[in-house]
């Protein structure tokens, strides 16, 4: 694939830009994972290929996916650089907090008329670092929101727990779940903590063009479904000019990728790999392979649409 990188010093934003081989004018901004350049970025950028346009991914950092203050400028200017480079169309596309730096962004930014968020929260989180410390792989941020703009943190939800209780918490609940990972625990408990303001929720009513949520209930990091829905019940209630699909499934797990951008990163084996990430997909399988081809169809419609309109 033909890339070109970009550098936060030189341009405004990380990433990796994955010009489509067969040519075209329209382009996503792919959240995939810690690295642009990494194997599922990859994926994805292909995946989003097949299906017609160019792919721009981003992260906060090389290798980095902790979420700390995160300039909303970056997409900012990565939207800049893309309408500057013969795209006259530009969506995102993001899946767990990247699903809820997605729609933040299109919320914010009117130049994305196609968005897709999967497992995104419908609130701003507190701020998180990834890595080692103190025995704990992640740990929240005093004080810090996961996302900024103009310089000032947005407003979010913050964890009811802190460091190093935190991580303890996700490791007491994952043990014996059959998990890879299990963390409900840090928004359940945190969302009757105390209840939400309207100022740390993300404003989807003002998102333009198509928005595509997308979760499933049996998520075991949080309860996308139950985010989705009230999503569904504030755009009912309030004014907006986007056509959104709204869509839970019961069975999918965290990973509602489309099927066949995972079968790209694994070609051989799927099911059985995901049997041993999540108890639903052991529980479930071909549920939540049946899953996965539904949001494949229905993104992958949502793109070809929006290319010939």
């Amino acid at each position: 694939m033909k890339k070109q990188f970009f550098e936060i010093e030189k341009d405004g934003f990380y990433g990796t830009y994955y010009e489509n081989p067969n040519g075209a004018d329209c382009a996503f901004i792919g959240l995939f994972g810690d690295d642009p350049n990494d194997f599922m970025a990859k994926c994805g950028a292909k995946w989003l290929h097949k299906n017609g346009v160019n792919a721009l991914c981003i992260s906060p950092g090389k290798k980095n996916y902790s979420h700390v203050n995160n300039p909303l400028e970056r997409i900012e200017s990565a939207i800049a650089w893309l309408k500057s480079h013969g795209n006259r169309k530009i969506g995102i596309m993001g899946m767990s907090t990247a699903g809820m730096d997605s729609i933040v962004a299109a919320s914010y930014f009117p130049d994305i008329t196609l968005t897709f968020g999967l497992t995104a929260s419908d609130f701003v989180w507190q701020g998180f670092e990834q890595g080692k410390k103190d025995g704990c792989k992640e740990w929240p941020i005093p004080g810090a929101s996961t996302l900024s703009w103009r310089g000032e943190p947005l407003a979010y939800m913050p964890f009811v727990y802190e460091h190093p209780v935190y991580w303890q918490k996700i490791e007491e609940e994952t043990k014996g779940s059959g998990d890879i990972e299990r963390s409900t625990c840090l928004f359940i408990d945190s969302e009757k903590a105390r209840e939400h303001t309207e100022e740390e929720m993300i404003k989807v009513e003002n998102i333009r063009g198509k928005l595509f949520l997308i979760g499933a209930d049996d998520d075991s990091f949080w309860e996308a479904g139950k985010y989705i829905r009230r999503m569904d019940q504030r755009l009912k209630e309030r004014p907006h000019t986007c056509e959104y699909v709204p869509l839970v499934y019961e069975h999918g797990t965290h990973f509602v990728l489309p099927e066949s951008m995972l079968r790209m990163a694994l070609p051989v084996g799927l099911k059985f790999v995901m049997k041993f990430i999540f108890k639903a997909a052991k529980d479930y399988p071909n549920e939540c392979e049946a899953t996965r081809k539904d949001i494949d169809r229905r993104l992958s419609a949502a793109l070809k649409e929006w290319i010939q309109e």
